[in-house]
């Protein structure tokens, strides 16, 4: 296949900081964007203004980060000032499909990231954009993948969108049937989760040697696979048998346990266990063992509810990676309902679940096929 350089179809305009006495509020010029933070999912999401505006970007035009995180993309939806964070470009319309070339810099993003350089911060300059390759066929051609992929992602958006509805769901059904910890309206019984739990420990403490052989290796977790509130099977890695029976002696996880990140961005995120898996736990990660008095779904839902989080971040103390200590979270108070109510709700988070699942299984297809689709399109 032959290719050509982006400089070749599109415009280039690299951002540009303005005065900073000229940023605004007030809707005073045009919005201003400078980087990758005020990106929204399609078009950026204004919340500054700049009065005296050194590069503009035009409407339409796609917007690229180029410093860290490199090659994420948006529509302008205006004409916008952009600062250096960002790029603008302009593709000519006889030669390329603007789509087309959004959904190229897409496919891109892992080989735009490795030209960065810096030692802080990484971004790419002018040059790494201009040379970035498009391959050249007909107009015709570009138009029909760019719409195959558009479809395929609404598709995806529409999935996305229904999970985050049943979501919200089950957090407006919990406020329904309990209320909140600070007014208790119902009069519940309120505990520390100690006093909810036969247990609560974390993972080992060493870093373990970690193994690529998954068929005679055991699975070994941290809080990187409970980052949605649901065990995440998918990446993890592996320990060997060895070392699997040396930890499992002393901690062995079991079904209906809840696992909750005690550090890093997701800490205080929670997960039941819903399997029978056989695996080991790191120190990011703690293992609270409900009582009977306690419906395991219940309980994951009230330690990620508001009120609980609001507890966690109080208990949060100095700066660097934030870090819940296993006597902190031990202290945390929830409420405690009457075991039928919780039963009740978690009958309703069941049914839910099941919907999801439904969901679930059409993004997935579909983002099956969108990878499918990039690769055939963009190699």
């Amino acid at each position: 296949m032959n290719y050509v350089q982006l400089k070749d179809v599109c415009v280039i305009n690299m951002g540009q900081s303005p005065d900073s006495n000229s940023y605004n509020d007030c809707g005073e010029g045009l919005p201003f964007f400078q980087g990758n933070a005020d990106f929204g999912e399609m078009y950026p999401v204004t919340r500054k203004w700049c009065s005296s505006p050194t590069k503009i970007a035009s409407e339409n035009d796609i917007l690229i980060s180029v410093r860290a995180p490199i090659g994420a993309l948006n529509y302008a939806k205006e004409s916008c000032c952009i600062g250096r964070g960002l790029a603008a470009l302009t593709p000519n319309k006889s030669k390329v499909s603007p789509a087309f070339i959004f959904w190229l810099l897409k496919s891109k993003n892992e080989e735009l990231n490795s030209k960065g350089t810096g030692s802080t911060f990484k971004a790419i300059g002018r040059k790494v954009l201009e040379e970035t390759l498009i391959p050249n066929i007909s107009l015709g051609e570009q138009i029909v993948c760019a719409k195959a992929l558009e479809k395929i992602y609404y598709i995806m958006q529409t999935c996305q969108q229904q999970l985050q509805k049943l979501d919200d769901l089950v957090k407006a059904r919990f406020v329904e049937m309990f209320g909140e910890l600070h007014y208790n309206r119902h009069g519940f019984k309120i505990v520390s989760v100690e006093e909810v739990c036969t247990m609560v420990k974390d993972g080992t403490h060493q870093t373990p040697q970690y193994t690529t052989d998954d068929i005679h290796g055991f699975k070994f977790l941290s809080s990187k696979d409970v980052m949605s509130q649901k065990v995440d099977w998918k990446n993890i890695k592996y320990i060997s048998s060895e070392l699997h029976e040396k930890l499992y002696s002393t901690l062995k996880p079991q079904r209906d346990d809840i696992l909750m990140s005690k550090n890093g961005v997701n800490y205080g995120v929670a997960a039941v266990n819903d399997s029978d898996e056989v695996f080991d736990i790191y120190v990011s990660l703690a293992l609270l063992r409900p009582k009977p008095i306690i419906n395991p779904i219940y309980f994951r839902c009230v330690l990620n509810n508001p009120d609980t989080k609001e507890q966690f971040d109080s208990s949060i103390k100095g700066i660097g990676v934030p870090n819940l200590h296993l006597g902190e979270i031990k202290k945390t108070k929830i409420l405690l309902p009457p075991i039928k109510l919780q039963n009740q709700f978690a009958a309703f988070v069941h049914q839910v679940d099941k919907s999801k699942v439904a969901v679930q299984k059409s993004l997935d297809e579909a983002q099956l096929l969108f990878d499918s689709l990039m690769q055939q399109y963009f190699g």
